[in-house]
């Protein structure tokens, strides 16, 4: 095995937060036997201490909790920049919840009833992206307009200034500063960003992502100049800026 292989191995520690027994011991069997190692909160302050205390690789979040909810979590987790993937667990109506969820920072979210498999493919998916190497044929330094991206440290910074961006984000801009000019539709950033092929996903939400990467990076995000709209067909990157 490479080096890289075994770092991407390493990647593996899983917190659950979920305050059903049943659902929670149905996800760390599950789950684990796939090769993660799984630890379970019932409640929203243990899964915040967890997180801070043994920095897990990646958090699933049920939205209902006893002692507040999982947007409570993710919100709390993002303000310690704790910038580990969170996957929210919502159930099939809510649909306002999958909006909030990503609004307080979640990369993404998967509805209940589910598939253990669809599951496991959102997180080796989620993972992938904010651990797995990017890309060894391009430069590992980007340059957009002000913004300097190092896609070895995962950072992206406005002079003096670090932006911080959760590793969808990143991910997102990454992806559109390799392509400058190029116009994408949702569903192709769904490919490319969230690697997602055979996996049903709600390409609403990533108009949800650019709004809240634009609102970190552009200068006046009502007027973009970095990540501009074409109407009817997506988002591209402005050429000037590369």
């Amino acid at each position: 095995m490479t080096a890289q292989v075994i770092a991407m191995a390493a990647m593996n520690r899983i917190l659950v937060v979920e305050d059903d027994p049943a659902v929670a011991q149905s996800l760390v069997e599950g789950v684990g036997r796939e090769g993660y190692d799984v630890h379970w909160e019932s409640t929203a302050a243990g899964g915040i201490a967890y997180a801070r205390d043994h920095a897990p690789h990646l958090v699933i979040l049920d939205v209902r909790l006893p002692d507040g909810s999982g947007f409570d979590v993710c919100r709390q987790m993002r303000s310690m920049s704790l910038r580990q993937p969170v996957l929210m667990l919502t159930v099939q109506s809510d649909e306002v919840d999958k909006v909030l969820g990503l609004e307080m920072g979640a990369d993404d979210y998967l509805t209940k009833p589910y598939r253990l498999r669809e599951l496991v493919a959102r997180i080796r998916s989620l993972l992938r992206r904010a651990y797995g190497d990017l890309s060894a044929t391009q430069s590992d330094v980007l340059y957009v307009d002000d913004l300097v991206i190092d896609r070895t440290r995962g950072t992206v910074t406005r002079g003096q200034h670090r932006v911080t961006l959760t590793p969808t984000e990143f991910r997102m801009l990454v992806f559109l500063s390799q392509h400058p000019g190029q116009v994408f539709s949702r569903a192709q950033l769904v490919e490319q960003v969230w690697g997602i092929q055979a996996v049903p996903y709600d390409e609403k939400s990533v108009s949800v992502h650019v709004r809240r990467l634009r609102e970190k990076i552009e200068v006046d995000p009502s007027d973009p100049r970095i990540i501009r709209t074409v109407t009817g067909i997506g988002y591209r990157l402005e050429t000037w800026a590369s």
